[in-house]
């Protein structure tokens, strides 16, 4: 493969994926304003769990048929790779019918074991996507493989499109049969995603049959592989990415797990949990998200460029961009944080108008850690690009076990409630960013420079939260709280990037580094 085919296939699964996460990321929005946050709370405690199941039974799998399939078409060895691809589409059909059946058939016993006996409809209405999307990675796995990225990208923006739009229409409609109903309806979203974006992917590959067919005639001669050494082969490569990929899910399940048991031991009814716990995850965690989906572009950037820079043993040049993309991580993940902690209530108020006001507490005990989470995305882009992907994955897991101990104790304390909870996610995310910057500074022999990394950006973002709170407080009043949430956040936004360039937060030449960089170089003044 040529390095411009390479980097074009990069672009378009990179653009594809920033697509699916801003669509994901506002989903839940109107979901959570449709469905208050005792309907969220069904919803979120089905979700994690799926998305669990999901990973285990997919996320590796892909990669690893791309990879043996892209091998065996190097050598002419047409047959061996197509082989590969039924081979894995079966084992991959069975692991999807062993996940759906897990989910579907024990969601009576996993509901009730979490105590929450309503969000049994949004698991039965998750089940089927476990069946079809694993049925999809093995299309786009092999279309990878074929070096054509277009597939797997135009059938990820289908498939959360469909997601999207069917959640939302069916949690409407379903909504005067009750809450458990109308979260059902959103959770059968991903199931419709998986149906359209399958349906897609075998037109495609039925499209494409007799131009395979034929690649197949003019295969070379190669011994046939047994079913063992493919499966062992694909394993060797899945298994380390599955593990990886689930380190966040095991993250967020520990929430699903704990927070209402904790809570209602602590004397909340079962009700009042489910609907704090829906606010935690269901509506502050979708907010502290929100930056990531401008982050991971950083992150996916980095990847190759680092990979590359470190296979020509160019250390200058590693140095270079790991420093850049942990700035530029900092200066768009400190912002976002202190403008939803200084704003916390009234953007929740917003947002979520029939919530009670208390919910912008859990917002602004989250909103910590949104800086921690934009270095992690990027730190382990630059970690990846090391050749050390297990690090990053290491890290979360004993943030998992801190996080772990800090819900289970925090969340019981009546004056913290589900807060603890938050705070405990915080904590997680400072320990593994700690972890990893730790490990980039020992790989790399690094320096950051502390000024111009965090002090800087810390200032302008300290002004930038004063300038934002006077404001929204200045015009409540006058304006009511919706029109002065939206003023306040642009008028702190322009105040950041003001004063971010006035005292020398970020330069010229760094921007010209950037993507269309040199276009927005010519708004800032040179280093004199």
């Amino acid at each position: 493969m040529s390095k411009n085919s390479f980097l074009k296939g990069a672009v378009v699964l990179g653009v594809a994926g920033l697509i699916v996460k801003i669509l994901g990321a506002f989903f839940r929005i109107p979901l959570g304003r449709l469905i208050t946050s005792e309907g969220m709370g069904y919803y979120q405690t089905a979700y994690p769990i799926y998305v669990l199941l999901l990973s285990i039974s997919t996320s590796g799998f892909p990669i690893a048929i791309s990879k043996m399939v892209s091998e065996r078409r190097a050598v002419g060895n047409y047959k061996g790779a197509h082989r590969v691809f039924t081979i894995t589409l079966k084992i991959l059909l069975v692991l999807g019918l062993l996940t759906f059946s897990i989910f579907f058939f024990g969601a009576r016993i996993i509901v009730n074991a979490l105590n929450n006996p309503n969000a049994y409809y949004s698991m039965v209405a998750l089940a089927p996507a476990l069946l079809f999307v694993p049925i999809m990675a093995a299309y786009r796995g092999y279309f990878q493989g074929r070096n054509n990225m277009t597939p797997t990208a135009v059938s990820q923006i289908i498939e959360q499109s469909a997601r999207v739009g069917f959640g939302l229409i069916l949690a409407y409609f379903l909504m005067p049969k009750g809450l458990d109903y109308a979260a059902a309806g959103g959770s059968f979203g991903a199931t419709a995603g998986a149906i359209f974006g399958m349906a897609f992917i075998l037109f495609v590959y039925y499209i494409n049959k007799p131009k395979i067919e034929k690649e197949l005639l003019k295969s070379e001669e190669f011994e046939e592989e047994s079913y063992k050494v493919i499966i062992k082969s694909m394993l060797t490569i899945a298994l380390p990415i599955i593990i990886g990929a689930s380190v966040m899910p095991i993250m967020n399940m520990i929430d699903v797990s704990i927070v209402i048991n904790r809570l209602m031991a602590s004397g909340y009814s079962q009700s009042e949990a489910n609907a704090l716990y829906g606010q935690l995850t269901g509506m502050a965690a979708t907010l502290i998200n929100l930056p990531q989906v401008l982050t991971m572009s950083i992150a996916m950037s980095i990847v190759p460029v680092v990979s590359q820079a470190y296979a020509l043993r160019d250390m200058e040049s590693v140095k270079e961009n790991a420093n850049l993309s942990v700035r530029m991580a900092v200066l768009l993940g400190l912002p976002s944080g202190v403008g939803l902690m200084v704003l916390a209530t009234p953007i929740m108020q917003l947002l979520y108008p029939n919530e009670p006001a208390s919910i912008g507490q859990i917002l602004f005990f989250m909103s910590l850690g949104v800086v921690f989470l934009s270095l992690i995305q990027t730190l382990t882009g630059i970690l990846q690009g090391l050749g050390k992907s297990q690090i990053p994955v290491m890290n979360l897991f004993i943030a998992a076990i801190f996080k772990l101990v800090c819900t289970y104790t925090l969340t019981s304390i009546p004056s913290l409630n589900v807060k603890g909870a938050a705070i405990g996610t915080v904590l997680a995310y400072m320990i593994a960013a700690g972890l990893d910057v730790y490990w980039v500074r020992k790989l790399l022999n690094i320096k950051f420079d502390i000024n111009h990394l965090l002090i800087k950006p810390l200032l302008t973002a300290a002004i930038m939260g004063v300038v934002a709170k006077l404001t929204h407080m200045g015009l409540t009043d006058k304006l009511g709280n919706s029109l002065s949430t939206v003023i306040a956040i642009v008028l702190a936004m322009i105040v950041y990037v003001v004063v971010l360039i006035l005292i020398g937060g970020i330069t010229k030449e760094e921007i010209e580094k950037l993507p269309k960089g040199k276009k927005l170089s010519k708004f800032i003044p040179s280093k004199k």
